[in-house]
């Protein structure tokens, strides 16, 4: 049965998932990534000697300008393999919080920093208002303004068009019938590895190795399908330090792919882990290490096992391997779709948050302002207690954060993740918007209503306006912020907005602490 699982996906037929016409037409547009890997090693020289014009040409950063799977594996190569010596830095923006631009701006010499505008749509808003602002602060410096952007997306989409006008140094067309969350050994991945110095024939030709190996990913994707029918929906990510940032690109692989018809698996990424006391008996547990599990976490996982939780072991023996890591996890995911019967390449709750932003920015362009929300004081211990009073076992908790993501403000959340678990045995997630609405926003929405969300806001310290548009990047924040509040209440979610106000560490140290001392226990 397992064979001719793997065979029903290699012939691409779509009935393995679903049969209703729609979702045929869907799922046949999507299957693309199973063979990129052999088609982009066919392209591998020439984005080598892509990659060497641009380092000649003396450009010192190149950044990533994209959402959700167009910028998460560039984030999970630069972060994973660091600067090459003698080629640019690689740096990626999805967020617009108008804080984290401005610090991009502070790193980066506009002059000599390659900007990849990489959208398969091409309509996307993020990728759309990047590129305008950062055309902008070329354009007022210099002359051909378009020899410092590239562009990746779909044939025929409108940022080819946007392309070929402002005269963009380079337009890759990516292969259509690949999604954004599947596109990572695709020019998505592939073109900003190859700028950042890796040898991407290897990087591919790693994947190739799994495609023709597949049975762990197989085995991988019936365990993940077969634990959430089961109840054990929490996927908990056990990484090594070196592979952290691949569990951001795993979470919303899995979670774009599986939130749907009230169902999914839900991505616990970043969480510290601990003995079984302090876990419910929702949990998958999987190691991935690079090289031996460290015996800290081997005493862990053993002990985790003993109590009855699934362990699955995944090794990385050289950084290369993610090759073959990106390739192993879709194909795990498409087959955990199947065990849960879903569609795993639609995204059909993903569009609700992005329709409620764009009603939001009408609204402000008529009016000159956005609609008033009521939100929570971030010291109102009593709110906060109310509202993780309503978390039951199998539950979990989900902070939505509208603000910079920093060392010092992840650390606070982990401060506060960590205790909540403890107390309630559930998992807590954290996820940075508008990032998390092109990934775990789909399981939020369209999954089990099992999620208890704290929405997070603060007041930006700076603002920036989008050439072209008559709102600024924090106002886009905020249109996004509340547009995913409404989609969340429309469903009846569990939710609260909570306000940091103009200090937003101090504001967190308030909301930590009333959190802290109103969490419920379920000893």
């Amino acid at each position: 049965m397992n064979t001719k699982v793997a065979e029903r996906i290699w012939a691409r037929d779509a009935s393995l998932w679903k049969t209703d016409e729609e979702s045929v037409k869907n799922i046949n547009n999507s299957l693309g990534w199973l063979t990129v890997a052999d088609e982009m090693i066919g392209v591998a020289d020439q984005l080598t000697e892509f990659a060497e014009s641009i380092r000649e040409h003396g450009f010192q950063h190149v950044m990533v300008c994209g959402m959700g799977g167009s910028s998460l594996c560039p984030e999970v190569l630069a972060r994973t393999f660091g600067r090459q010596a003698g080629f640019p830095e690689l740096l990626v923006l999805d967020s617009t919080d108008p804080d984290v631009i401005a610090a991009f701006k502070e790193r980066i010499d506009v002059d000599r920093c390659l900007f990849i505008i990489a959208s398969k749509s091409g309509s996307t808003t993020e990728p759309n208002v990047f590129q305008k602002f950062w055309y902008e602060e070329v354009r007022s410096r210099r002359e051909n303004a378009g020899d410092n952007f590239i562009a990746i997306t779909d044939p025929g989409s409108p940022l080819v068009q946007t392309a070929s006008e402002l005269k963009f140094r380079r337009t890759f067309l990516n292969q259509a019938d690949i999604g954004g969350r599947y596109s990572a050994l695709s020019y998505f991945g592939m073109v900003p590895a190859a700028l950042m110095g890796l040898d991407v024939r290897r990087l591919l030709d790693r994947a190739r190795r799994a495609e023709t190996s597949q049975d762990e990913a197989l085995q991988l994707g019936m365990t993940m399908g077969d634990c959430a029918n089961d109840g054990r929906d929490k996927l908990t990510l056990v990484l090594d330090s070196s592979l952290a940032t691949l569990g951001l690109w795993i979470e919303q692989l899995i979670a774009e792919s599986t939130g749907k018809e009230g169902k999914g698996i839900l991505p616990v990424n970043g969480e510290p882990l601990d003995g079984p006391e302090v876990y419910g008996d929702d949990r998958l547990f999987v190691s991935i290490s690079s090289g031996a599990v460290s015996n800290e976490t081997k005493s862990k996982l053993e002990s985790l096992s003993a109590a009855g939780h699934p362990i699955v072991y995944r090794t990385i023996e050289n950084l290369y391997d993610l090759g073959a890591e990106f390739f192993a996890w879709e194909f795990a995911t498409a087959v955990a779709g199947w065990r849960l019967k879903i569609n795993p390449f639609d995204q059909p709750n993903v569009q609700e948050a992005k329709d409620a932003t764009k009603e939001l920015l009408s609204s402000f362009e008529r009016r000159g302002r956005l609609d008033e929300r009521d939100l929570v004081a971030a010291g109102d211990r009593d709110a906060i207690r109310t509202h993780l009073g309503t978390v039951k076992p199998g539950d979990y908790i989900a902070f939505l954060n509208y603000i910079e993501e920093t060392p010092e403000i992840d650390q606070k959340f982990q401060e506060i993740r960590t205790a909540l678990r403890d107390a309630t045995k559930c998992a807590v997630t954290i996820g940075y918007g508008p990032r998390f609405l092109h990934s775990t926003g789909q399981l939020h929405k369209g999954g089990p209503d099992t999620g208890v969300f704290f929405q997070i806001i603060a007041n930006d310290e700076k603002d920036f306006a989008i050439p072209g548009e008559p709102y600024t990047f924090s106002i886009l924040k905020q249109a996004q912020a509340l547009g995913d509040f409404r989609a969340l209440a429309k469903r009846g979610r569990r939710v609260i907005g909570i306000d940091l106000g103009d200090d937003t560490l101090g504001g967190l140290e308030q909301f930590v602490g009333a959190a802290l001392r109103g969490r419920p226990s379920h000893e």
